[in-house]
């Protein structure tokens, strides 16, 4: 795999001899096989996520292509965990639940699509041979195309759809599994090389598409379990969050008030219920009439369920009338954690009782969270660039809302798809998922909050309509050189960009900043800026700031936020 930029080709990150061996071949895939390859996909993608983390269009530390990608496929190697069928599509539906719930990024969540469109593919094989695989490669990227509104080409939807094409047009009578993914791992290398070509953003950036890396990297694992070849396999999971419990915050004369936290995952049962045509309903009305905070949703055969009861014994008993547990968690609420078990979010004594409407956001930056719980966020999620939240992060975020309607801002146009796919998963109330782009969006739709019209559909209207009134800058360090929109970068500058579009770079911070400012509006139009000062960013420099702002745009109030955020020493959000 080359890294490529205007000039010359700068790294070799996989040689292409990787692509060209052909040993040993398998005919079958079965369930033991496939989680064998997902496991070496894993790894193979774990020992490269910071290669393709720094195949990022623009040149700032803020790459985390490789890292989404990986933590959604892990999702799916930590649902195999324990599983001992050896049946094609129960594994293949199990590692697919795995990943969407675990889907981080645009990228990670088109991996989990693609996987789920492939789960479909196997859905009525117990094994599979390599015609009925390349099959599901194609279902695969049916539904990850699907999963995109507007799809573009030159992306991991490219390297897919390229790869996939040309190595089922070669299926033949005596293929086999590892004959195909020799073709496929082939095909996918010459399919990245031709991305700069197919869009253009990437040739000025100097790079190929970090999401068809990603992918290749997965499938490269995929095919060097096929062969037979060594992979280091030491993959972390997600972690399980560690937590502290204050055992003297309930003892022997203490009364229960808050109840007890009982969570379960349902595997339905063939012989209980019809699987296809259950009614996850039928639970949700049962679980109303001794309970609250309830969240109950169906993927595939399994139903994940979290209420808050007094009797939790009862939630039990009735839900083995449809199937068996696969986990079952049950606490103590009057018992103090120092985290949560679900979500990286405030910790709350109780949880709030069922309302009309409620809002969720995502921020990164103690003093942007703080700011966001002042104007009326019920749920802050941790995240934004480097650290997208996962769909399973969000519907934890919707459940401790606890609201009929739900109002979630992203703030991140990488963390949109992921909050999407929580939305469409979550069956406990309606999510409308505010598309922000970026932290000034939220911001200035955050800042106009207001439920009393009691009309949803008006409510979300009004919030899009406010995110376009501002516009959002961002200051950084570069990673590299580069030659963006016509702007020369040398590794080390501070730049300043506006969504896509590099406007400015110096080797000064704060010069850069204003000079970013001046860039964005016409002294005469802008009448508010406020700039949320970063981890990074010094109190001399903000003063400076302030100084060339008085002076470059005498008629704009300008306030500043210690927003805490890594990475942009200042974000600017002018009006």
């Amino acid at each position: 795999m080359k890294h490529r930029d205007n000039k010359e080709t700068r790294t070799t990150v996989v040689r292409k001899e990787d692509v060209d061996k052909n040993t040993e071949t398998n005919r079958i895939l079965d369930g033991k096989l496939l989680a064998s390859m997902l496991r070496g996909g894993a790894a193979q993608l774990r020992s490269n996520a910071d290669e393709v983390n720094n195949l990022n269009v623009f040149p700032v530390p803020d790459g985390d292509t490789g890292d989404n990608m990986r933590m959604t496929i892990e999702g799916g190697v930590a649902a195999l965990e324990g599983v001992q069928s050896n049946n094609l599509a129960d594994v293949a539906k199990k590692l697919s639940q795995g990943m969407l719930l675990g889907a981080r990024g645009n990228s990670g969540v088109i991996l989990s699509q693609f996987f789920a469109g492939m789960a479909k593919g196997f859905a009525e094989h117990t094994v599979a041979d390599a015609k009925t695989v390349a099959q599901a490669l194609r279902e695969g990227v049916k539904q990850a195309y699907a999963s995109v509104i507007t799809p573009t080409e030159g992306t991991i939807l490219t390297v897919a759809r390229e790869a996939v094409e040309y190595s089922v047009s070669r299926v033949s009578d005596t293929s086999t599994l590892t004959t195909l993914f020799s073709d496929l791992i082939k095909e996918m290398y010459n399919s990245l090389q031709r991305t700069p070509d197919i869009l253009a953003v990437l040739k000025e950036a100097g790079v190929i598409d970090s999401g068809g890396a990603g992918l290749f990297y997965i499938m490269q694992g995929f095919y060097k379990i096929l062969i037979g070849e060594e992979i280091d396999m030491d993959i972390e999971l997600p972690p399980t969050l560690p937590q502290t419990v204050d055992l003297s915050s309930f003892g022997p004369d203490s009364e229960m008030e808050y109840g007890y936290c009982t969570e379960l995952l349902l595997q339905l049962q063939n012989r209980k219920v019809n699987i296809e045509e259950f009614d996850v309903t039928t639970i949700i009305d049962f679980l109303k009439t001794f309970g609250d905070s309830i969240v109950a949703f169906k993927s595939d055969s399994i139903v994940k369920i979290h209420v808050h009861t007094l009797t939790p014994d009862k939630v039990l008993a009735h839900c083995r009338q449809y199937g068996e547990f696969l986990t079952v968690k049950i606490e103590n609420m009057n018992v103090q954690h120092s985290e949560s078990l679900e979500m990286k979010t405030e910790k709350r004594t109780h949880v709030p009782k069922r309302k009309d409407y409620g809002t969720v956001a995502v921020a990164s930056g103690s003093g942007i969270k703080a700011l966001f719980k002042q104007l009326g966020v019920d749920a802050v999620v941790e995240g934004g660039q480097t650290q997208n939240p996962s769909a399973n992060d969000f519907i934890a975020a919707f459940d401790a809302v606890n609201a009929d309607h739900i109002y979630v801002f992203p703030n991140n146009s990488n963390i949109i798809m992921a909050a999407k796919q929580a939305a469409s998963m979550y069956e406990n109330g309606t999510v409308h998922v505010i598309e922000s782009k970026d932290l000034g969006q939220g911001y200035a739709a955050i800042s106009t909050l207001n439920f009393q019209s009691n009309d949803p559909e008006a409510i979300e209207a009004s919030l899009s309509a406010a995110m376009t009134m501002v516009k959002t800058g961002h200051v950084s360090t570069s990673i590299r050189n580069a030659e963006l929109n016509g702007v020369h970068i040398e590794c080390g500058d501070y730049i300043g960009f506006v969504g896509k579009e590099m406007l400015v770079s110096c080797k000064d911070v704060v010069t850069a900043a204003a000079d970013l400012l001046s860039k964005m509006g016409e002294s005469s139009d802008i009448y508010l800026i406020t700039a949320f000062v970063g981890h990074d960013a010094e109190p001399e420099q903000v003063e400076q700031l302030r100084a060339l702002v008085a002076d470059r745009f005498p008629d704009a109030e300008f306030y500043d936020v210690d927003g805490g955020q890594e990475v942009y020493p200042f974000i600017f959000v002018v009006e």
